[in-house]
């Protein structure tokens, strides 16, 4: 009896490790193949559909082996997070069901209802990677395992980025090379971009909220508190070159100004200990001058060197910056009203999606219009100003146009399809995770978890003036992370 025991608990014991590796393979493929954020492959998918994350099919086939686990009670299937997350959804559901009785009509082949499932889909996908990156990330050995895959990711993004930027300034890089690759891993080529890289995202914006909000916070948080994934300490150093790298050659006057904002607030809250002591250290010379003890030849020229580096880093990236129209646009431009301006820099179209979003909250301020079905209202509810400046709202106003608009505004989208309550739930679940990044920045054991987290924050809020898909897996994967981690029993920094 004891050997029939024993036997099965090796086999058990067995099992559990290889449910474990299993799982943890599939999660790290997800983590891994998130930059390709419109896979063409999903035979279930519209052709107008753009958000196609490729780490849908790991995430995917990851489903039965955690189903497995939740049975076997390995994992908990509620999180606390999830209570103020399905208030929303619960409100979200009354908006949806009291958006029907407006009675939109068909749209260009959309249907109210339709609208509405496909949206809740996206929720459901959103909260499948927020749920997915909470049960993986349960150890601190969990978390590296995690930043290995996600850093993989980030560093062939990097290389494929490269080369689409070589093949569009130079000769050394096929371009019609460049783009038939591309044609496998996205629904658009990266050479309608011109300058700009969007590696393998569908366009360089997306790449750019992706560098924001999903790596950076990491490399960032990782240096701040001198957390590294392996015994190679440059390493960070190097993919947060990377990072940098293909966030400039993004060209994305958004996505720039997004990770410069959330970099500034986030040293500025928890890294001013160190900027202190980082002037120090550059001051440190010119206090030994006249003492007797003078400062060696090598203690000035690392310094000058850092500098140099510093100088050379600013000045190339203005200088790429500047040879893009687009970019540029933003200071040669000679409009004076705030409108004008926005058109003039190519900002028209978003500034109408979300100006129209909110006539029509203005409308339907308490029930909303239903989850989804804002594109029924963006036509009606254009600005006169968007139907004279703007060329691309004349094409989409030509009744032939098969172009169904959405906001492009997650904080517009959210007050005009779920109203004020349906808002107001959202922003109490993003304000409470603000609160558990502070506390764990109290906590000298979680303080990478609330540097990484406050960073995320930061990017994330103003992402959202730019983006309005819940199915982008950056909205959802670090603060999953994040939270998973928080339950940890160990501190993070243990191997």
């Amino acid at each position: 009896m004891n050997s029939a025991a024993g036997t099965q608990n090796l086999l058990e014991t067995g099992f559990n490790r290889w449910l474990e590796r299993l799982a943890a393979i599939l999660w790290g493929l997800a983590l891994l193949t998130l930059p390709v954020t419109s896979f063409p492959y999903f035979p279930f998918f519209g052709p107008d559909t753009q958000v196609r994350p490729l780490s849908l099919y790991p995430t995917l086939a990851l489903f039965p082996v955690l189903v497995i686990q939740l049975w076997r009670r390995k994992i908990k299937l509620w999180d606390e997070s999830l209570t103020p997350l399905l208030v929303f959804m619960l409100i979200a559901l009354l908006a949806s069901a009291l958006g029907a009785l407006y009675a939109p009509l068909e749209l260009r082949g959309q249907t109210y209802w339709g609208r509405v499932l496909r949206a809740w889909i996206t929720l459901a996908l959103g909260l499948m990677f927020f749920l997915y990156a909470i049960w993986m990330s349960r150890s601190p050995g969990q978390l590296r395992s995690s930043l290995r895959w996600l850093y993989s990711g980030l560093a062939i993004s990097f290389i494929w980025g490269i080369l689409q930027f070589l093949s569009n300034a130079t000769l050394w890089v096929s371009k019609a090379a460049i783009s038939r690759v591309q044609d496998l891993f996205t629904i658009t080529s990266s050479a309608s971009w011109g300058l700009r890289t969007p590696g393998f995202a569908l366009e360089p914006s997306w790449l750019a909220g992706q560098l924001a909000c999903l790596y950076l916070p990491w490399l960032f948080a990782s240096l701040l508190n001198g957390y590294r994934i392996s015994r190679h300490r440059w390493l960070e150093f190097v993919l947060l070159g990377m990072a940098c790298i293909s966030l400039i050659l993004t060209y994305s006057r958004g996505g720039i100004a997004l990770a410069f904002a959330a970099t500034f607030l986030t040293a500025l809250l928890t890294g001013r200990e160190h900027l202190l002591r980082l002037w120090r250290w550059w001051l440190e010379p010119f206090h030994r001058a006249g003492s007797p003890a003078k400062p060696s030849g090598l203690s000035w020229t690392v310094r000058l060197g850092a500098l140099f580096l510093l100088v050379a880093g600013v000045g190339g990236a203005f200088y790429i910056l500047s040879r893009s129209d687009y970019f540029t646009q933003l200071w040669r431009s000679q409009k004076t009203d705030v409108v004008s301006y926005i058109v003039d820099i190519y900002a028209g179209p978003r500034l109408a999606y979300a100006w129209a979003a909110l006539r029509a909250f203005a409308a339907h301020p308490w029930s909303g219009v239903g989850l989804g079905a804002s594109g029924f209202y963006i036509l009606r509810f254009l600005p006169d100003w968007s139907r004279t400046m703007i060329p691309e709202t004349t094409i989409y106003l030509n009744p032939q146009s098969g172009a169904f608009l959405n906001p492009k505004n997650l904080y517009a989208r959210l007050l005009a399809e779920t109203g004020v309550f349906g808002f107001a739930a959202f922003v109490t679940f993003y304000f409470y995770l603000l609160g558990k990044v502070r506390s764990w920045l109290q906590d000298k054991e979680r303080r990478l978890l609330g540097v990484a987290g406050l960073f995320t924050w930061f990017a994330l809020a103003l992402s959202f003036f730019t983006q309005d898909s819940f199915a982008m897996p950056s909205l959802w994967v670090n603060f999953g992370i994040l939270l998973g981690l928080a339950a940890a029993s160990r501190p993070i920094t243990d191997k």
